[in-house]
C-alpha cells in the first residue's frame, strides 16, 4: 500500500533543473536501462513552457526533486501526451507518481485538453512499471505501446 510522502507539486522552476536531471537518470538506472538523458529535459522552458504546455516537479521537505512530469499538446486537437513521469527510486510507491499524474491531468483539463495519451517504451519488460501504473489511473491501451484516458 502507498505511504503518502510529503511533497508539493509545483510548476517547473529552472533552479531545480540539475536535481530533476539527476532524478531522471537515477530512475532509469534503477530500472536497468541505460541512463541517457532525454534532450527535451535540457531546456524544459523552451520544450514545454514556451510552447504553452506544462511541466511539474514534486519537491520534498528538503527542497529536493522527488519526481517530475510534463505534457505536450497535439496541435489542432484536444489531446496531449504525458511525458517524463519519473520518481526518485528510493521514493517510489509512496503516492508521488499518482500526485504528479493528478497534477498534470488537472493542468491539461484547465488548458482544454480532453484526452490524455501516453506512449510507452519497448521492450515492455523494461517499462513494466509504466504498463502497470497507467491502467491503475484509468488509462486504456488503444494501440501497441499507447494508452489514453478521457479527461
Amino acid at each position: 500500500m502507498n505511504n503518502p510522502f510529503p511533497v508539493r507539486i509545483i510548476p517547473y522552476d529552472d533552479r531545480y533543473r540539475d536535481d530533476m536531471i539527476f532524478v531522471v537518470l537515477a530512475a532509469k538506472d534503477a530500472l536497468g536501462r541505460a541512463p541517457r538523458l532525454n534532450p527535451d529535459l535540457l531546456d524544459v522552458r523552451a520544450n514545454y513552457l514556451d510552447r504553452g504546455d506544462g511541466f511539474f516537479l514534486a519537491i520534498d521537505e528538503g527542497d529536493r526533486v522527488a519526481g517530475c512530469v510534463g505534457y505536450s499538446r497535439v496541435d489542432g486537437t484536444g489531446e496531449a501526451f504525458v511525458h517524463r513521469l519519473f520518481v526518485k527510486p528510493a521514493l517510489k510507491r509512496r503516492g508521488i507518481g499518482s500526485a504528479l499524474l493528478a497534477a498534470v491531468e488537472a493542468a491539461m483539463r484547465a488548458a482544454g485538453v480532453r484526452v490524455s495519451r501516453v506512449h510507452l517504451g519497448e521492450p515492455r519488460e523494461q517499462w513494466f512499471e509504466s504498463y502497470a501504473f497507467y491502467p491503475k489511473h484509468g488509462y486504456e491501451a488503444y494501440a501497441p505501446r499507447y494508452m489514453k484516458k478521457e479527461l
